[in-house]
């Protein structure tokens, strides 16, 4: 069995919703040249959604370095 990823329903509504204006014809990108690939479709719902790698990575907790990397540095 399947499990799906425990996301937001508002980010789940938001995908649904860009991928709806997709299969319509009625996508635009950021440049406003309509949207004809399926998987640049998914791209942008995405990272509409705040789900993409990027956004998530950058949203994450910053990077810290550990007390035994600041050791060997000295």
């Amino acid at each position: 069995m399947k499990t799906r990823a425990k996301t937001k329903r508002g980010k789940r509504a938001k995908v649904r919703r860009v991928m709806r204006e997709f299969k319509k014809g009625n996508l635009r990108s950021s440049s406003g040249q309509k949207v004809t690939n399926e998987k640049q479709a998914i791209a942008i719902a995405l990272s509409e959604a705040g789900l993409s790698r990027n956004s998530t990575k950058s949203m994450s907790r910053p990077r810290r370095i550990s007390a035994t990397r600041k050791r060997r540095k000295r």
